[in-house]
């Protein structure tokens, strides 16, 4: 059996990082044919001299001499800038790309690699909250498949193997609720970013950590199934089940539910994809009963947490607002992060971007780069106004 080899796009993130501890578990399987970082050129260099792909892609361009000055000589291309990360994408050598990149950036490279006909595992949900419509129509015409890496829809893909399409009566997204779960508007009034950041359940980067403490995270998680499995607002169905065992649910159209379940790790679903489709052995953890003798589920607050409402309502909608809201979030992300705004004033900026910028039904992925440009350029301003 020939190696599969694999692009990472964002191989210093917390997916890449985990995706390259699987890719060595399993070296008679795999192999690296590219990396790409944005910012971090030394774990790139570190990454690259200990997998010897073909060639990196460091999105600064600021970082390309000291990359290039260690790894031209070891036989590695280097290139550098965010056009070289969509050129690399489309590269025919690489035989599946994990789209990793955090956020809007995402977009271009992974439908790069579509248009090449290469299939994609998808962790960057953020490409489909923005262009979904777009991307999928892209994936059909080219016949290649997404396979998703998000724990919950790596769950719903899972339990949908085998099933006809039309036996499918909604999703049940599982989410732990974060940090804050039972926490109420006076408490989270005073968070911070340190207390944000402690998810109880999985290890993440600080973006989708800040997300899960909002419920955005699960309101961009409804957005991309919508677009991954074909369905309507009201087949996708949020609840809250603490012990993030569950991953997510199928419900079928006689009444039966199909979950998948294990451990909170995201190397599991990372595998999955990797492999896909076939399963490949492990040493992770088991999951034991014995450890868990009660699994429970509530209701989100989408009072107290109103990303979760908004992102419904986004759902509902369609058109460009998912763009728009996405854009927002992730630039009152960014400046909670820095300090520079509450935790409640995240989803203030979110609403307040949501109602200026202009709705467009059915958008051109010209107009989906402009709905973003301009949300974002709204959104700072109010951070602005703000600090």
């Amino acid at each position: 059996m020939s190696k599969k080899r694999i692009g990472i796009f964002g191989s210093t993130g917390s997916v890449g990082r985990q995706a390259l501890d699987v890719i060595a578990a399993h070296p008679e399987r795999f192999e690296v044919e590219v990396l790409t970082a944005q910012q971090n050129a030394d774990l790139l260099i570190e990454q690259a001299l200990i997998f010897k792909p073909n060639a990196v892609v460091i999105g600064d361009e600021g970082k390309y001499e000291a990359v290039k000055a260690v790894l031209f000589d070891k036989g590695i291309k280097v290139f550098a800038g965010a056009a070289a990360m969509v050129e690399v994408a489309a590269w025919d050598s690489i035989d599946l790309v994990l789209a990793s990149i955090v956020g809007f950036a995402g977009l271009a490279p992974t439908l790069s690699a579509l248009e090449q006909g290469t299939p994609v595992a998808l962790a960057n949900k953020e490409t489909l909250v923005v262009a979904g419509d777009i991307v999928m129509a892209t994936a059909r015409r080219k016949n290649v498949p997404i396979i998703p890496v998000d724990s919950e829809h790596s769950a719903i893909f899972q339990c949908l193997r085998g099933e006809p399409g039309a036996s499918l009566e909604k999703v049940i997204l599982t989410a732990s609720g974060g940090p804050f779960l039972g926490k109420k508007t006076n408490y989270l009034i005073n968070v911070k970013k340190d207390h944000a950041l402690q998810h109880p359940n999985w290890s993440m980067g600080a973006k989708i950590s800040i997300d899960s403490a909002t419920l955005m995270n699960k309101g961009l998680e409804m957005i991309e199934a919508k677009w991954l499995f074909g369905l309507d607002a009201d087949q996708i169905e949020v609840i809250i089940h603490p012990q993030s065992i569950i991953h997510s649910m199928v419900e079928f159209t006689d009444g039966s539910l199909k979950a998948q379940m294990g451990l909170p790790d995201m190397k599991l679903p990372i595998q999955y994809a990797l492999g896909y489709p076939d399963r490949l052995s492990n040493d992770f953890p088991r999951f034991s009963f014995k450890n868990y003798p009660s699994l429970t589920f509530e209701q989100p607050d989408t009072k107290t947490f109103r990303n979760l409402a908004i992102a419904t309502e986004v759902l509902k909608k369609g058109g460009n607002a998912a763009c728009i809201m996405n854009a927002a979030n992730e630039e009152v992300v960014n400046a909670f992060l820095k300090n520079r705004i509450g935790f409640l004033q995240m989803t203030e900026v979110i609403e307040e971007t949501l109602a200026k910028i202009p709705f467009v039904e059915k958008p051109t992925l010209q107009q989906y780069y402009e709905a973003d440009a301009t949300a974002r350029e709204h959104a700072a301003e109010l951070i602005h106004s703000l600090t």
